[in-house]
C-alpha cells in the first residue's frame, strides 16, 4: 500500500488481513472500497461473509460476482462456491 495504492491493492491487503485478524476485520476493510464492477471484490466479500455465518448476504454477493465476469471458468468456480455455501447453511 505504500508503494502502489489502489482499491485493487487493498483488496488484495484485505485479504492477508483476514487470515491474521479474521474475516470480520477484513470484511470492514473490503467494505470501504469502491469497487462494486469487479468480480473478484464480490468473490471475497462473499467469502469473508460465508466464513461469519452471513449466508444469505454471501449469496447475494456469489451473485454479483458471477454477474460481473465473462470467464466461464471463474462463473462455474464461484457457482460451486455458492451451492457449497448453500448445503453448509
Amino acid at each position: 500500500m505504500a508503494i502502489a495504492p489502489s482499491p485493487i491493492v487493498a483488496l488484495n491487503r484485505a485479504v492477508a488481513v483476514a487470515e491474521v485478524d479474521g474475516p470480520e476485520v477484513a470484511l470492514a476493510l473490503v467494505d470501504d472500497l469502491e469497487l462494486d464492477g469487479y468480480y473478484l471484490f464480490h468473490a471475497i466479500r462473499a467469502d469473508l461473509l460465508g466464513r461469519i455465518g452471513r449466508n444469505d448476504e454471501a449469496a447475494h454477493a456469489y451473485e454479483a460476482a458471477i454477474a460481473r465476469t465473462d470467464s466461464a471458468a471463474a462463473q462455474a468456480f464461484l457457482q460451486r462456491n455458492s451451492k457449497a455455501l448453500m448445503r453448509r447453511s
